[in-house]
């Protein structure tokens, strides 16, 4: 997975890249098909702002969090996009499995 990482307002040093990639490595966990990602990282007076864009195998989905601390706000960013991610591949798990089930039943009535 290719991993841009852009910073508003705030200097993205080699610790807060490497923590980025640490975290959106949970993605690929649960998803294989994630292609590429844009974080963008904002500070805007004293909140920190944490926004991901990602892109995957039919779908592209987006989180954005605000907390007082830039790794907090990117810990709950990367739980919202895991939840997205996990409920995107269930949706797609479904369809294949009722696809096959209707095949089947097709069959049997014939």
């Amino acid at each position: 997975m290719q991993i841009n990482l852009t910073g508003h307002h705030i200097e993205v040093t080699d610790s807060l890249r490497d923590y980025v990639n640490e975290k959106m490595a949970r993605l690929e966990r649960h998803f294989d098909k994630v292609s590429n990602t844009h974080v963008i990282l904002t500070v805007e007076g004293d909140r920190h702002k944490a926004e991901a864009t990602v892109h995957m195998s039919g779908n592209d989905i987006f989180a954005n969090c605000t907390e007082d601390d830039m790794y907090a706000a990117i810990d709950h960013l990367v739980d919202k996009l895991d939840r997205q991610v996990k409920k995107h591949k269930e949706k797609i798990t479904n369809h294949l499995h009722n696809k096959h089930n209707n095949d089947y039943s097709l069959e049997e009535t014939e």
